[in-house]
């Protein structure tokens, strides 16, 4: 099969960084799925991955882990799907990617694909949507239901691959107040699109950037970027005992600064569950599969920003460039190979 991979952490610039390679096709094992997959999507995590990770034994190493595919085969034990079935998913960190036309996955973190979406728009979500459920209401354990109970969530990066979803669960699925940060026209805008009631420039001082716009503080806030760089304004900005959840890997995080004001603070990684296969790993087959009925209803939308064309490693080091420049908008989607 054709897959795209690499042999060893070079810069994104150089050719070899990613190369487009044959590997013999996966094995499906009791629990697992064989894919045929139709189009993926690139992460952040991708490109930490292959800065720094070295391929064992100079074996090749696959990246990837947003899926939309078609079910050609299944395990002996494998119950929730059949061959033909659309899927979504995220994979497993601890497992081969999917940058490749087939690949196998756990059934238990996999969702039926939602039925108003093409394969590439499909890509877009698994990764962020669980990333963003699992922060909204695992995390932080914000409430669903439009009430207002005087919470209010600040969004650090709310244009980005999680924020574009995590605006969207907020606004719709809760009655939080959401703000978000964005530093372009274009972001910002796409912020307010997506459902952000306030937009603010994360390269500003956060606090008086929010008390500029009549907010005197927030009770949450979901810092998905640089939190090492905000994180004195954050807890400015946090209501006393508020709560702060975070995704990125600050090289220092001085979490006595949050002892005066009794803050919380929660670390949200979405691969926890299959890494550890949690006795609770089928919980994200549940919630992908209430995200595809919520995109189907029109309540979501996907968040694709950018097609890159097909699955080859040409593109797929254009699309990892885009994200270590920072300046990528929503999700970027190849398709077919």
């Amino acid at each position: 099969m054709k897959a795209v991979a690499y042999y060893q952490s070079l810069p994104i610039s150089d050719a070899a960084a990613l190369q487009d390679i044959e590997l013999p096709a996966p094995t499906p094992g009791p629990r697992d799925l064989l894919v045929e997959v139709k189009a993926i999507s690139v992460n952040p995590v991708d490109t930490k991955v292959r800065q720094n990770v070295q391929p064992e034994g100079g074996a090749a190493k696959v990246l990837g882990w947003d899926v939309a595919g078609v079910v050609k085969a299944v395990g002996s034990e494998v119950s929730l799907f059949q061959p033909g079935d659309k899927v979504f998913y995220a994979g497993s960190i601890a497992r081969a990617g999917a940058n490749s036309e087939l690949h196998v996955v756990d059934e238990r973190i996999v969702g039926n694909m939602p039925k108003r979406l093409g394969f590439a728009e499909a890509a877009a979500l698994p990764l962020t949507a669980i990333t963003a459920w699992e922060l909204l209401f695992d995390r932080l354990q914000i409430a669903e239901g439009r009430a207002d109970l005087g919470q209010s969530l600040l969004i650090v990066g709310a244009a980005g691959g999680v924020g574009s979803i995590l605006t969207q669960l907020a606004r719709q699925l809760t009655g939080l107040q959401v703000i978000g940060t964005a530093s372009r026209a274009e972001t910002q805008a796409w912020a307010r699109e997506l459902g952000a009631q306030v937009v603010v420039d994360h390269r500003q001082p956060l606090a008086a950037a929010l008390k500029a716009a009549g907010i005197a503080d927030v009770t949450h806030v979901a810092s998905l970027t640089q939190t090492d760089q905000h994180l004195d304004q954050l807890v400015e900005a946090l209501r006393p005992q508020g709560k702060l959840a975070l995704i990125d890997d600050p090289k220092q995080l001085d979490v006595v600064k949050l002892k005066r004001k009794s803050l919380s603070l929660h670390w949200e990684f979405m691969y926890t569950r299959s890494l550890f296969e949690t006795p609770d790993m089928l919980a994200q087959h549940t919630l992908l599969n209430r995200v595809a009925a919520l995109i189907d209803a029109g309540t979501l939308k996907t968040t694709l920003g950018e097609h890159f064309g097909t699955i080859n490693a040409e593109n797929l080091r254009r699309a990892h460039a885009l994200l270590e420049s920072g300046a990528a908008k929503g999700k970027i989607v190849l398709e077919g190979f």
